[in-house]
């Protein structure tokens, strides 16, 4: 296997961390974006915009 070439695909935890950040830095536009791109991988979980 050739480590140096490694495909950087986040899993659901490393999105929920990072919209955990997202929240706690008051980034509502990170989180809108971060919660599309989990709505877009993961369709069958629905996501809750922020207000």
């Amino acid at each position: 296997m050739n480590t140096t070439l490694q495909k950087a695909d986040l899993q659901l935890d490393d999105y929920l961390d990072l919209l955990n950040l997202a929240t706690n830095l008051g980034d509502t536009r990170w989180q809108k974006e971060i919660i599309r791109k989990l709505a877009y991988t993961y369709p069958a979980v629905q996501c809750k915009q922020p207000q």
